[in-house]
């Protein structure tokens, strides 16, 4: 069961608790379903009981133990249990299954994953201004409003109906990509800033980082065939529990760990390396840097000292792609570790209610929002992709490997909706 389907099964609880007269509210069109909080157990939880408490007339508490008994019977659903003041913490049969189908879902559909009927047959009339940011965000919104089944038509004159707060200064400059991004990014009341920022490669530039770690997944998709592997859904990890201490594994590289051995970035001295550690061609565990570059170090050519023999993918170093072609465009220095790094299921799962958002509400900039969102969560798993030093490609790799394109085609498909170039190589 994906994230989407326990939404739908969430749903179908409360109608069935409503058509039997247990409560009288109004069914919801969605109901949000996220990883457990601090204090919550499972899966997944809802808040649907708080949500639905108001108009019911009853405590959140009252209204989760009326649809647990309804969830709890669902099929693919294994247990029920109510926390606080009324969250329904949710387990499901087969949690192992739940990640692999999600990456399946995205697999199948493609560039379409998260398309919906939010607004089938609707048609929204947009009349804006003329002005640079108004033609710009409506040019988007028409794109997002066709991802859920509607049609938008652009008009000029009053009364207007998007008004963004409009451009300082001429975007373009920019150039396309970075232009169209300083315009949809801020949320309409806010005042676009078209500054050179959006045209530096470093981490502080979010529009980087999307497209940086869409040109790292493209690049390790390619690693990988030369390698003589594709990606398959399946289980991240190994099914034995001996791992390589020379390996990271996925859930310290999910979490914001270090592996064991290594100091946290943020005690780390610039340009400093851990004692009897070499950076691989896969790179830095938090951004995946090149070959050779400290943690935070200068991307001048001092940089690249780590010897070839360090470097073991199982074939040629010099002609395999690692998945750094943004090197020379100046890849992400590793920030201080402070929190863990949101999981990548979440995002991934999210992306159809964000489309959904973001055209009812005619606000591309929540898309643009949760594709950084979707970068910053995906940039920490690349380096436990391929294989590392004397691995031989397995069921596991192949299972990274499939999450990650799932990652890149919701990035890709995002910009594409934005107007903004999806990159083979940065």
């Amino acid at each position: 069961m994906t994230p989407v389907e326990l939404s739908r099964t969430v749903l179908h609880a409360v109608r069935r608790a409503v058509d039997g007269g247990e409560l009288d509210v109004t069914v919801p069109e969605r109901a949000v379903v996220t990883e457990p909080g601090p204090g919550g157990c499972g899966d997944f939880s809802t808040t649907i009981a708080l949500q639905l408490a108001r108009p019911a007339g009853q405590t959140p508490r009252r209204v989760a133990e009326i649809l647990r008994p309804h969830l709890a019977g669902a099929d693919g659903v294994r247990d029920v249990v109510v926390t606080g003041p009324g969250f329904l913490n949710i387990s499901l049969d087969d949690q192992a299954d739940v990640l692999t189908a999600l990456v399946r879902e995205i697999r199948s559909r493609g560039a379409e994953y998260g398309h919906g009927d939010a607004l089938a047959g609707e048609v929204v009339a947009l009349r804006v201004p003329y002005e640079v940011r108004a033609e710009v965000v409506a040019d988007a919104v028409v794109r997002i409003v066709a991802t859920q089944g509607g049609r938008a038509t652009v008009e000029h004159g009053e009364p207007v109906n998007l008004r963004p707060v409009p451009a300082p200064e001429d975007p373009a400059p920019l150039g396309p990509d970075a232009a169209q991004w300083a315009l949809l990014h801020p949320a309409p009341h806010d005042r676009p800033r078209i500054t050179a920022d959006h045209l530096v490669q470093r981490e502080g530039n979010p529009l980087f980082r999307v497209r940086y770690a869409h040109a790292r997944i493209r690049s390790l998709s390619r690693n990988a065939a030369r390698l003589g592997f594709t990606a398959e859904p399946g289980p991240l990890h190994e099914p034995t529990s001996q791992v390589s201490t020379s390996q990271v594994s996925t859930s310290q590289v999910s979490t914001g760990h270090e592996p064991t051995g290594q100091e946290p970035t943020a005690h780390r001295p610039t340009g400093h390396q851990p004692t009897g550690h070499h950076p691989t061609a896969h790179g830095d565990a938090r951004f995946g840097h090149g070959a050779g570059r400290p943690y935070g170090g200068p991307l001048g050519p001092a940089a690249d000292t780590a010897p070839a023999a360090d470097v073991d993918t199982g074939t040629d170093a010099q002609d395999v792609d690692t998945g750094t072609d943004a090197q020379s465009a100046g890849a992400p220095r590793r920030p201080p570790v402070t929190t863990p790094p949101p999981p990548l299921q979440t995002p991934l799962a999210d992306h159809p209610r964000i489309l959904a958002v973001a055209a009812t509400q005619r606000a591309p900039d929540r898309l643009t929002r949760h594709l950084v969102t979707v970068a910053d969560a995906v940039l920490p798993f690349l380096p436990c992709v391929l294989p590392r030093g004397e691995e031989k490609p397995s069921a596991a790799h192949r299972a990274r490997l499939a999450l990650a394109e799932a990652a890149g085609t919701v990035l890709a498909g995002g910009l594409s909706l934005l107007g903004i170039d999806a990159p083979e190589h940065l």
